[in-house]
């Protein structure tokens, strides 16, 4: 929001410097990004008046001009500005002058021709960007005058930036309000009196939708004059606000947008057919804008219409086909209030950004409109003159904002800011702010205005106080709590250690969003409906991710297009899935990894990564449970997964999480380099563990006994491991597989398992034909369960 300080303390004059206004402003929450002067070096530059115009005598597009600056004789000056013309006033730098761009005005001779000085254009007094022609002053201003007392260019645009919820204050009258309040000093706005019809004219308005338009304000205006030029004094507070002049009408609604906060627009008249009517979009109607942009509408999006279509996006811009243009003899002005939600989001669905999407979006004050609309038929009637017709004002009283009072206590302030704040101080400032206060006892009740979104609950006003009173005048005081020591739980996995056991491993952490794009979330993980956001940053994260794995394979592509060729990335977040109607968040840690599995070097060959290299750092981290065997890995299908190259990891009848290679599919669609690898664990289920136990060795000998069994080539081990723990006693310390073998002297389909047994004892010393028993009743166990066979 840009504005001129000279446009603001006409409202508002308090007694300090524009710096510290600045200042107070940023203190106060209303940040001041830049403070600029509105105009380049203005010493020695005066109003000229063009006495006559020449031929240049050497130079076919120069013109010898006799300008008189009000001193005795005029001054001969060589002019290349097509505009200039007999009668023009104009700036006029005189010899020693400096201009904007730091060019000084000397006596030159241009051609053969002697110059006394230059008339200038608005860029060469730094008042504009860029200029077709010389700057053209109004025929009544004192010639020989300095250019810097006519133009009041003694002035500095302020640029102030907001936060969202300050929509009150995209406006000189907010702001006007806000110094107001600062510097306890009076506000005193323009007189905006009511204007009496001079017709009869109406214009039929219908409101559809009345929960997204509450208000429609409208008013007939007939025999306007559009070729009526904009005055100079409009033209350069819009200049210094950030807008540039296009037209009266334009000019006039663009006016009061700055000075109220109050978008408006004009239609010509003549080419609405029917009437207007406020509702939302039928799907696929289409409307041509004002910036020749073509859209198809969506149903929600809500339209001004009449009875050909819409002629304009309400709240956000105006319609190309309804538009004023120097034909225009009559006209309809509106000012409506459109509720936020209506407005939010449809703007940047289209591609476009405006400044009246902007306010709507923040809210603007709903009883503002009928204010604007006499404020601009004021402003219109003075400048193209014409004959208004009545206010048409169709409003649905039940679906406008309603302000509740809210409650607010001293004691309430006092614990919040820490210092006690006069009770006449609390009435001021909330009185000052606009609102209704009323007392009760030793509290107050507190009515918002209708400009004051912001100011829902009693934390609301306390910051409101708190920002007028000032935030270095609230003490600092070192809180106070009461801590508690808690223990830590010895069977539980800390989150850090798996993290950095990761990171020890060759992982490198990410964080992704929590919004994802519902298209590729539901590649990854058709099984679960997302959650959806009401209002998304964008189209491509508009749902929360039911698993990590969406974020970092999009990590994951982003280095492989950047020649990353060995990937590991982990992250621990949430996950949100819906169940029984409710949305749980499940902290989770998953893991991408792509490449090879070491970095290339020359103890060992490269090879291509498999399932067992991710499995190993899965088991890593379940190991820090102190109770790996707890888990098992259970062969299954996961949509994202490559079937055959796939578990779920179990704790019990718990899932823990998944593993596994990603589906060819996804490699091919998501554009990956393969293969690639998948992890996702519970981090609750995956950190439950045991505490550690000590247990004396034993001071008698260990046997070990090796057998080779033959099984199907699908036993799992897992399945043996389980076998053997049912069929042996404690005795059995440890068993290990050391061998797998398929190929001479073996069946097809048929795999040998090498297996060690280390048998003990605490107390005694196991004697062979205690441990031949053991070892047979653990192959009978094995040829009964598993159809295992004693490899001779």
């Amino acid at each position: 929001m840009k504005l001129s300080e000279q446009w603001l303390r006409e409202w508002v004059d308090p007694p300090v410097s524009t710096d510290e206004l600045a200042e107070r402003l940023t203190t106060a929450g209303l940040e001041v990004a830049g403070v600029e002067p509105v105009a380049g070096p203005q010493a020695g530059i005066v109003v000229g008046e063009v006495l006559s115009v020449a031929p240049h005598p050497n130079a076919d597009k120069l013109r010898v001009c006799k300008v008189h600056v009000g001193q005795e004789q005029p001054l001969d000056i060589v002019c290349g500005a097509p505009n200039v013309r007999e009668g023009m006033r104009a700036p006029t730098a005189l010899v020693g002058a400096e201009l904007a761009g730091g060019m000084k005005i000397k006596k030159a001779k241009l051609r053969g021709v002697e110059s006394f000085g230059m008339l200038c254009s608005g860029e060469e007094l730094g008042i504009e960007e860029s200029s077709e022609g010389l700057l053209a002053l109004p025929q009544d201003a004192p010639v020989g005058e300095a250019i810097g007392d006519v133009l009041n260019l003694d002035d500095v645009s302020i640029d102030l930036d907001l936060t969202p919820n300050r929509g009150d204050c995209l406006g000189i009258a907010g702001i006007a309000r806000e110094v107001g309040v600062i510097y306890r000093c009076p506000v005193n706005p323009p007189d905006m009196p009511a204007m009496e019809p001079a017709v009869a004219d109406e214009f039929p308005v219908e409101i559809t939708a009345p929960a997204d338009c509450p208000r429609y304000v409208g008013r007939v205006i007939r025999n306007v004059d559009p070729s009526a030029p904009t005055p100079l004094w409009m033209q350069e507070r819009l200049r210094r606000s950030g807008l540039r002049s296009i037209s009266a009408i334009v000019d006039v609604t663009n006016y009061l947008l700055l000075e109220l906060g109050q978008p408006m627009h004009a239609f010509d008249l003549e080419k609405l057919a029917g009437g207007i009517q406020v509702r939302r979009a039928t799907q696929g109607e289409g409307i041509a804008l004002l910036d020749g942009t073509e859209l198809t509408l969506d149903a929600d999006s809500l339209v001004i219409a009449d009875g050909n279509g819409p002629v304009a996006l309400a709240g956000i811009m105006g319609g190309l086909s309804t538009a004023v243009s120097e034909q225009t003899r009559h006209i309809f002005l509106e000012s409506a209030h459109f509720t936020p939600t209506a407005i939010s989001g449809r703007a940047r669905r289209y591609g476009l950004a405006t400044d009246s999407s902007h306010r709507f979006e923040r809210g603007v004050d709903f009883a503002l409109q009928r204010r604007a609309m006499e404020r601009a038929t004021a402003l219109l009637l003075d400048i193209i003159g014409g004959e208004p017709g009545p206010v048409i004002d169709v409003s649905s009283e039940e679906h406008l904002p309603q302000r509740q009072a809210i409650g607010l206590r001293p004691e309430r302030i006092k614990r919040v800011l820490g210092m006690s704040v006069a009770p006449e101080t609390v009435t001021e400032v909330m009185t000052r702010s606009g609102a209704s206060v009323v007392e009760e006892g030793d509290r107050w009740e507190v009515t918002p205005p209708s400009f004051r979104f912001d100011l829902v609950i009693e934390a609301d006003l306390i910051e409101e106080i708190a920002r007028i009173v000032g935030y270095d005048n609230v003490p600092s005081v070192a809180p106070r709590a009461n801590l508690e020591v808690r223990t830590a739980t010895e069977s539980r996995v800390e989150l850090f250690r798996m993290r950095h056991l990761l990171m020890d491993r060759g992982y490198h952490e990410a964080i992704t969003y929590s919004f994802v794009d519902p298209g590729q979330q539901a590649k990854i993980d058709p099984d679960e409906q997302p959650v959806r956001l009401s209002n998304p940053i964008s189209a491509d994260m508009a749902v929360m991710r039911t698993t990590l794995w969406t974020g970092l394979l999009k990590a994951l592509a982003y280095n492989q297009n950047r020649q990353q060729g060995r990937v590991r990335l982990f992250e621990s977040g949430l996950r949100f899935r819906r169940r029984d109607g409710a949305t749980h968040q499940t902290p989770t840690l998953a893991g991408v990894v792509a490449g090879s599995p070491y970095p290339e070097q020359w103890g060992s060959p490269q090879r291509p990564l498999d399932f067992h290299d991710v499995k190993a750092d899965v088991e890593a981290l379940l190991g820090l449970s102190g109770d790996p065997d707890q888990f098992t890995f259970v062969p299954s299908r996961h949509p994202a997964l490559h079937p055959g190259q796939a578990a779920t990891v179990q704790r019990g009848d718990r899932q823990v999480g998944s593993l596994g290679a990603l589906h060819p599919s996804l490699l091919k669609e998501l554009d990956l380099t393969g293969p690639v690898y998948l992890f996702e664990l519970d981090a609750e289920l995956a950190a439950a563990g045991r505490v550690p136990k000590f247990e004396a060795l034993s001071r008698f000998p260990a046997i070990r006994r090796d057998i080779a069994i033959i099984v199907d080539e699908g036993v799992t081990a897992q399945a043996v491991r389980e076998c053997i723990g049912q069929a042996s006693s404690d005795v059995l310390k440890k068993l290990e597989l050391f061998d797998v073998y398929q190929g001479e002297g073996i069946d097809s389909g048929k795999k040998s398992l090498a297996l060690g047994l280390i048998l003990q004892a605490a107390s005694r010393t196991l004697t062979d034909t205690e441990v031949d028993a053991l070892v047979d009743t653990v192959v009978k166990a094995l040829g009964r369960q598993l159809g295992a066979d004693l490899r001779g």
